[in-house]
């Protein structure tokens, strides 16, 4: 994904409620392990136990 692409996506990620950044993070094709580390910064510590559910 492009940088200006990333870039609105990461906002959107930002503002978005945990259901909708799990979608994001698990549903968003061509993103690059650097994009998706980047959108763990944005991501509650505490509710990782979710993501890693969605994930499996």
């Amino acid at each position: 994904m492009n940088k200006d692409e990333f870039s609105k996506l990461k906002l959107k990620f930002i503002q978005a409620d945990l259901n909708e950044k799990i979608a994001i993070y698990t549903q968003t094709p061509g993103l690059t392990n650097p994009q998706y580390k980047e959108l763990l910064k944005n991501y509650p510590y505490e509710k990782l136990d979710k993501l890693e559910s969605a994930l499996q």
